[in-house]
């Protein structure tokens, strides 16, 4: 019998910051870490240089892109592969903010066209913990003209214009490319990103690492990105459904749904023209498939698992209470 493509599971890519904490090592169980500052654990990518290699089964050894080459739409669909091409669409991170990230800005995709910087780069965070009183930067509180923005800039108080969000675990932000945006100290979370590598730093907070070296500023680079509008509202309502499926984020790049389960559930992606991703944010679960190829995979927190747009039906068969992120191509 061939090989068919089966459930796949990747060995992530881990990256030093100077924001970073020790909790990809600590609370996802990610141990091969040397890194003293591990501050992403990135667990599905395409990104050429960084592309995760899958774990499992016969196609073990082999990256990301390559099997969208060889595969293309059985993959990842058809729509999106024309879309898209050989290039995997969407990025997976675990982030761990120790201290503040810079505030920073990404270019939306006509921008990076511009540019020839691949796609732009709109997000979503899911927050997985978050210490008493953690606070993260989204948008602006007032608004601002580029002029008043600047001065703020060259006087080191953008703090003052910027809103500032408390979070808890279970929040949900979205931000679009354009959007202004830092990470504070004391939040752990899961990213689901359009694939890109672009970020214009437009402050860090005057930091500098241990060769007194600060990290470079993108401020002309930011200044054609950034959305100086105001909103009524940065964080993403949702209401979870217990052993059921919320959707909490619908956009061009990507849908984000929560899974919560504390039974066996069944999913039928038969209409769906579009690979999922499986990411645990709690707990662990078994996903289990017709295929004679590994037809059952486990899933603990801290790891993704890519489900072919081949595969119409799986079964998440959780070992407790678990929480997983669903994300696809609509």
């Amino acid at each position: 019998m061939e090989n068919r493509l089966y459930p796949l599971k990747f060995r992530p890519v881990l990256k030093d910051k100077i924001w970073g904490g020790n909790k990809i090592r600590k609370v996802l169980g990610i141990d091969f870490s040397p890194l003293p500052n591990c501050g992403e654990a990135w667990v599905l990518s395409g990104v050429e240089g960084n592309q995760t290699g899958i774990e499992n089964g016969f196609l073990a050894g082999n990256e990301l892109n390559e099997l969208v080459e060889i595969y293309m739409g059985d993959l990842v669909g058809d729509a999106v592969y024309e879309r898209f091409g050989a290039e995997f669409p969407i990025l997976v991170k675990f982030i761990d903010a120790a201290d503040y990230l810079s505030i920073q800005v990404h270019p939306d995709d006509e921008l990076a066209a511009k540019r020839n910087i691949g796609y732009g780069k709109s997000e979503m965070w899911y927050i997985m913990d978050a210490d008493p009183g953690a606070e993260l930067i989204s948008g602006f509180k007032r608004k601002v003209d580029r002029e008043t923005y600047l001065q703020h800039l060259e006087n080191k108080t953008l703090k003052e214009i910027l809103n500032e969000e408390k979070v808890s675990r279970g929040d949900v932000f979205y931000m679009p490319a354009g959007r202004v945006h830092a990470l504070g100290p004391g939040i752990f979370l899961a990213e689901i990103q359009q694939t890109s590598d672009t970020t214009y730093r437009i402050y860090d907070w005057d930091r500098v690492d241990e060769n007194g070296k600060s990290r470079e500023l993108h401020t002309e680079e930011a200044l054609d990105a950034i959305d100086f509008g105001v909103y009524d509202s940065y964080k993403t309502e949702y209401t979870p459904r217990e052993n059921g499926t919320a959707t909490m984020v619908s956009s061009p790049f990507f849908t984000t749904s929560l899974i919560q389960l504390g039974k066996a559930l069944a999913k039928d992606y038969t209409e769906l023209d579009s690979f999922v991703i499986y990411v645990c944010v709690e707990g662990a679960v078994t996903v289990v498939h017709d295929g004679d190829t590994e037809p059952q995979v486990n899933l603990k927190q801290g790891e993704a698992l890519l489900i072919p747009a081949s595969i119409d039906r799986v079964d998440i068969i959780p070992s407790s209470a678990s929480k997983i992120l669903e994300v696809f191509i609509a």
